[in-house]
C-alpha cells in the first residue's frame, strides 16, 4: 500500500478547491475525463500491430525450432561420448589392474566380460591380443579363439595410437560393431593389446526416434558419409547418406537444405516408404562431431514438424494481444497523468509567482519603514554627534578637564556609539534601496561581511565558526547588489538552521574563467539524496511545522538565474550541505 501510494502523482493528493471556479482545479476530475476520452480511441491502431506481432512470433518460432534441434543434438553427442569413453576407461583400468600373465591365466577374461556387462552391459566380447595380431584369450559369444588381427586396419592403427576406436564395420564376425582397444607395452619391448567389440544397440537405443518426433530423424555418419547407424530415411547401416559431410566444428550447429529428392535417396530404406512430408520439404539440419571418435551426430528433420506448435500459437496471440491492450492502456493513463500533473505544476507555479510578488511587496514595505526609521534615527543622532564633539573639543581646552582620563573616556564612548548607530542606520538605508533593480560594482567579502552583520549576534551566541576564504585575484563583479544580498541573507540563513550549536560554516569565492564561483558549506544535518531534486521547488520544505514556507531557495534560484548565474547543490546526510553559486564578471543587463 506504501509503494502504491508513492507511485501517485502529486495532485492526486491535493485538496478540493472551493469558490467559484472550483471545477477548473479539480485535478483528479480532469484526469478522469482525459483518461476516459483517450481510451476510447486507443484501440485503432491495434488491428496494424496484431499483424506486426504475428510475423515476428513466426519468426521466434523459427528461430526456437532450430534452437531446440541443436540442443537436443548437443546433448545426445555428450551422451554418446560419454557411453564411448566409459567403455575405453574400463579397458584402460582392467589392463593397468592385471598383469600380462593374469589376463592370459584360463577364465579370467570371461570373469572379467561378465562383470563388465553387469556393470556396464554391451559388451560383446573381450580379448587379449598379441604383437603379431594373433588373439591368445578370448571371451564372448563369438569362435574368435586364435583370430588372426594382423591384416585387420584397426590392428595397423592400435600400433601407432595407445588407445582406438573404431568406425562401425562388419569384421571377421560378419556382424555391424565397432572395436575399442588399448595398447599396453611390456617391458621386453613387445605389446599387447586388450580388445572388445562393443553392439551398436547402445548407440542406436540413445538415438531412439522417439526423442526425435514423429519423423525426424537422427542417425551416426563417419567422416566419409557412411551410415554408422540405421537412418529412417537415409537407408542401413554401411550405406551413403546422400548429404554432404558437414564442415568440422567444435561445438554443434545447424543449418536449413532444400527437400531431397526421392531419386538420391539410397534403394535400401529399411523397407520404410519415404514420408511425404520430405518431398519438396525445406530440411531442418543439426550436426555434432563427437569427441574423441569417427562419428558424426546429425538430425534431419522437416521445418513443418518443428513449426506444429504454430497452429496453436492463436491462443497465445490473444494472450498477447490482451497484454498488448493492457500496455498500451497503462501508457495511455501514464500520458494523461503527466499532462494533469504538468497543470497541477503549472498552476503551482503561478501561484508562487503571486507568493513572489506578494513577498516583493513585503520587502518593499519593510524598506520604506527601514528608511524612514533610519532617517528619523540619524537627525538625533547627528545633533547628539555635534554636541559630543563640542563637549570634547571644550574639555581639551581647559586643563582641568584634559586631564581627567575617565570623563574624556566616557565622551569617547559616547562619540563611538553615535558612530556604530549611524553604521546601522546606513545599513538599512542600504537595504531600502535594494527594490531598485539596478547594477553596481560589488565587492565580495565586503557584501559577505554586510550579510553577516545583518544576522546580528547569532553565530555568536550559538558559537558557530564562521570562515570567510576569498581567494586572492577574485575580482569584484558588476551585478544588483541588493539581489545578490537576498540570496547570500536566504543560503547562510538556512546554513544557520541546518548546524548544531558549535557548528561551522565556510563562505569561499574563487575565479572562473568569465565568472566568480561562491561555495556556502555548512556541517549540519545535511539533505537526504531524494530530496535534492525537490529543494528548489516551490513549497518544499524540510522544516515542517518549525516556520519554513518552501519558498526562500526557489525565490533564491529565481534570483541568481536573474542575475545570469547558476546554483547547484551537493548533500551528504549528516555530513553537511554545500551550495555552489556560479555569478558573471558582469551582468547581461548592466546598465551603465
Amino acid at each position: 500500500m506504501a509503494l502504491f501510494e508513492k507511485l501517485l502523482p502529486a495532485f492526486w493528493h491535493k485538496e478540493r478547491a472551493s469558490g467559484l471556479y472550483k471545477q477548473l482545479f479539480d485535478y483528479r476530475r480532469l484526469w478522469k475525463e482525459a483518461a476516459l476520452i483517450s481510451v476510447v480511441i486507443v484501440f485503432l491502431p491495434l488491428g496494424l500491430l496484431t499483424a506486426y506481432e504475428y510475423k515476428v512470433t513466426r519468426a521466434t518460432f523459427e528461430s526456437e525450432a532450430l534452437a531446440r534441434s541443436t540442443r537436443f543434438v548437443a546433448k545426445t553427442r555428450r551422451a554418446e561420448s560419454f557411453l564411448l569413453s566409459k567403455k575405453r576407461f574400463a579397458l584402460e583400468f582392467i589392463i593397468h589392474d592385471n598383469t600380462y600373465e593374469q589376463l592370459l591365466q584360463p577364465g579370467r577374461i570371461a570373469a572379467l566380460l561378465d562383470s563388465l556387462n553387469r556393470g556396464l552391459g554391451l559388451f560383446a566380447d573381450l580379448g587379449v591380443i598379441d604383437a603379431h595380431g594373433e588373439q591368445l584369450a578370448y571371451a564372448g559369444s563369438f569362435h574368435l579363439e586364435h583370430a588372426d588381427y594382423s591384416d585387420q586396419t584397426w590392428f595397423k592403427e592400435i600400433q601407432n595410437r595407445g588407445i582406438f576406436i573404431s568406425e562401425v564395420f562388419m569384421g571377421l564376425r560378419n556382424q555391424p560393431h565397432i572395436i575399442i582397444a588399448v595398447k599396453k607395452n611390456l617391458e621386453d619391448g613387445s605389446f599387447y593389446v586388450l580388445r572388445t567389440a562393443v553392439s551398436i544397440e547402445r548407440l542406436t537405443e540413445i538415438l531412439s526416434h522417439e526423442q526425435t518426433g514423429e519423423v525426424g530423424d537422427a542417425f551416426l555418419i563417419n567422416h566419409e558419409g557412411v551410415l554408422q547407424t540405421p537412418s529412417r530415411y537415409f537407408g542401413d547401416i554401411l550405406t551413403k547418406v546422400p548429404l554432404a559431410v558437414p564442415d568440422f566444428s567444435d561445438h554443434t550447429e545447424g543449418f536449413q537444405l532444400d527437400g531431397v529428392r526421392p531419386d538420391l535417396l539410397p534403394n535400401n530404406n529399411g523397407g520404410r516408404p519415404l514420408p511425404a512430408e520430405l518431398l519438396g520439404a525445406t530440411l531442418v539440419v543439426s550436426y555434432a562431431y563427437v569427441e574423441n571418435s569417427p562419428f558424426i551426430l546429425m538430425l534431419v528433420s522437416p521445418k513443418s514438424e518443428l513449426m506444429a506448435q504454430w497452429n496453436q500459437t492463436k491462443i497465445k496471440i490473444m494472450i498477447f494481444l490482451s497484454c498488448t491492450v493492457a500496455v498500451m492502456l497503462l501508457v495511455l493513463l501514464c500520458v494523461v497523468t503527466y499532462l494533469i500533473n504538468a497543470i497541477y505544476i503549472a498552476d503551482q507555479k503561478r501561484v508562487m509567482t503571486l507568493h513572489e510578488i506578494e513577498y516583493s511587496e513585503k520587502m518593499a514595505s519593510i524598506g520604506r519603514l527601514a528608511a524612514g526609521i533610519a532617517h528619523e534615527i540619524n537627525n538625533p543622532l547627528a545633533i547628539i554627534n555635534e554636541k559630543a564633539g563640542l563637549i570634547q573639543d571644550l574639555f581639551m581646552i581647559k586643563e582641568q578637564y584634559k586631564q581627567d582620563a575617565k570623563l574624556l573616556g566616557l565622551i569617547a564612548s559616547i562619540v563611538s556609539s553615535v558612530e556604530r548607530c549611524s553604521v546601522i542606520t546606513r545599513r538599512l538605508l542600504s537595504f531600502a534601496r535594494q527594490n531598485d533593480a539596478t547594477t553596481t560594482r560589488v565587492n565580495l567579502h565586503k557584501i559577505i561581511t554586510e550579510v553577516l552583520s545583518f544576522l546580528g549576534k547569532e553565530p555568536e551566541y550559538r558559537s558557530i565558526t564562521i570562515c570567510i576564504d576569498i581567494e586572492e585575484g577574485v575580482s569584484d563583479i558588476v551585478t544588483d547588489k541588493g539581489k545578490l544580498q537576498q540570496v547570500l541573507l536566504n543560503i547562510i540563513k538556512n546554513g544557520f538552521a541546518a548546524v548544531e550549536d558549535g557548528g561551522h560554516l565556510w563562505i569561499k569565492a574563487r575565479m572562473l574563467e568569465g565568472a566568480v564561483e561562491v561555495t556556502i558549506q555548512d556541517d549540519g544535518c545535511g539533505i537526504p539524496q531524494e530530496d535534492l531534486v525537490k529543494i528548489f521547488e516551490p513549497f518544499f520544505t524540510t522544516k515542517g511545522g518549525r516556520g519554513g514556507t518552501g519558498l526562500g531557495l526557489s525565490i533564491t534560484y529565481g534570483l541568481i538565474s536573474e542575475l545570469g548565474g547558476a546554483i547547484r547543490v551537493a548533500s551528504e546526510k549528516e555530513k553537511g550541505t554545500s551550495f555552489i553559486i556560479t555569478l558573471p564578471l558582469k551582468m547581461a543587463t548592466t546598465k551603465e
